[in-house]
């Protein structure tokens, strides 16, 4: 494997949250796609198969991680943090389980919303992992409503269409405590997806790393550099990762070995494999 190789995928999701891919799955396509370590980062929740923070499965390392939207008082709008080597404490526990029901609150005023547009009831079970993206796949499927998957977030329930509803958000401050005691590392998440990715990357100083490496797709972003300046100017570690929904994005960002090693190291995670 070359040096520059991606041998370490670290932003997954499977369908524990809003993915397609399961665990059970998981090592298998990663030594396809030659990645060697992985981490679960469902949206809100640890994966429950997860017991430990990392662990080796079919040759491949696991780790448990979290990818959890919070509300900084600096900012005008919310980010994500990815958590790694994840132990659940109960102040942790207590935040997840006020987002899953205020998830069930919001998919169920979604889909009221969307019935007064078209007229039409989706036909699907709301649960405290339904999100935006199980509504627009039942948008798609609906055989009485003639959207695409993009056009459902396009036309219907993406950020100021006429079926969407926010949902609750726990602040940054009452987050980072939480976190800080249940993960070994926490790292901002894809710094150049918000509108301020320089007020965002600010408050990376708060944090362990920042997510240098990332498939943006065809977003147009700013200079990557920015990123890799806030991990000079902080002292922080990188992180990478795909932020795979699906088995084709598997493998598209990440670290190579030397980085995977490095953030093993900084953070403590290898003394568990």
């Amino acid at each position: 494997m070359d040096e520059n190789s991606i041998y370490a995928d670290l932003h997954m999701h499977t369908p524990n949250s809003d993915g397609t891919v399961t665990l059970d799955k998981l090592p298998e396509i990663a030594q396809e796609n030659n990645l060697r370590a992985v981490a679960i980062t469902d949206h809100d929740r640890t994966h429950p198969k997860l017991s430990e923070p990392i662990q080796v499965i079919n040759g491949v390392d696991v780790i448990s991680g979290i990818e959890l939207r919070v509300k900084p008082d600096s900012l005008d709008e919310r980010v994500d943090l990815l958590g790694y080597g994840v132990e659940p404490t109960n102040e942790l526990n207590n935040i997840l389980k006020d987002i899953r029901q205020n998830r069930i609150e919001r998919s169920q005023k979604i889909i009221d919303l969307i019935e007064d547009e078209t007229g039409v009831r989706l036909d699907m079970n709301i649960s405290d992992n339904t999100g935006r993206p199980h509504i627009a796949r039942a948008i798609e499927d609906a055989p009485e409503l003639d959207y695409t998957y993009g056009e459902a977030f396009d036309e219907l329930i993406g950020n100021d269409c006429v079926a969407y509803k926010s949902r609750d958000i726990p602040s940054f401050e009452e987050s980072i405590g939480a976190l800080r005691e249940s993960c070994h590392f926490i790292s901002l998440a894809h710094p150049f997806r918000y509108d301020n990715p320089q007020a965002a990357l600010q408050i990376s100083k708060e944090l362990d790393g920042v997510e240098v490496n990332y498939d943006y797709g065809d977003m147009l972003i700013e200079s990557p550099s920015l990123a890799q300046d806030a991990v000079d100017r902080f002292d922080l570690t990188m992180t990478g990762g795909s932020d795979a929904h699906d088995i084709e994005s598997i493998g598209s960002a990440g670290l190579t070995k030397k980085d995977y090693k490095e953030l093993l190291s900084v953070s403590g995670l290898e003394e568990y494999k």
